[in-house]
């Protein structure tokens, strides 16, 4: 059975449009440990991802992608020159793990935060609950289509 996420980026950094050019490419910098357990103990080949804008001027989900590798150590983890550097790290116990997404469509309009927060349906989503900062969070199976029927 393949579970369903949600994951953020500031377009400015790293945008769906990024996605889709470049087909795949690996979700480094996690640097929380609840999104990094989410991302080397929850997900799985093949599970669908929310790509959401965040941190610009209308929040929302604006496309879909997939995971389309294993965790593996975040090589931005070991380097000096990287703003992900954690000199903690070590390649024999990496702390930061990545998977690798792979695009997979635009959303025909981007679902706003806004949007979201105003559905009583997604009552209990992680993305809408207060203080909730996770750069990568899970989304129930039944939010997952309520939100695929909004666009």
């Amino acid at each position: 059975m393949k579970n369903h996420w949600l994951m953020k980026s500031e377009p400015d950094a790293f945008s769906i449009d990024d996605l889709k050019r470049n087909k795949q490419e690996p979700w480094d910098g996690v640097r929380n440990y609840q999104a990094r357990n989410f991302m080397r103990d929850g997900m799985r080949v093949g599970d669908q991802v929310f790509f959401y804008h965040s941190n610009c001027s209308e929040p929302g989900i604006v496309g879909i992608a997939k995971v389309a590798t294993d965790a593996y150590p975040d090589p931005s983890q070991f380097d000096p020159k990287s703003k992900y550097f954690d000199p903690a790290s070590s390649r024999d116990s990496p702390r930061w793990m990545l998977v690798d997404v792979a695009f997979v469509r635009k959303l025909k309009r981007t679902v706003t935060l806004k949007e979201l927060q105003a559905r009583q349906d997604l009552d209990g989503m992680a993305l809408l609950r207060k203080g909730n900062r996770l750069s990568v969070m899970p989304v129930d199976a039944t939010h997952w289509q309520t939100i695929l029927a909004l666009e």
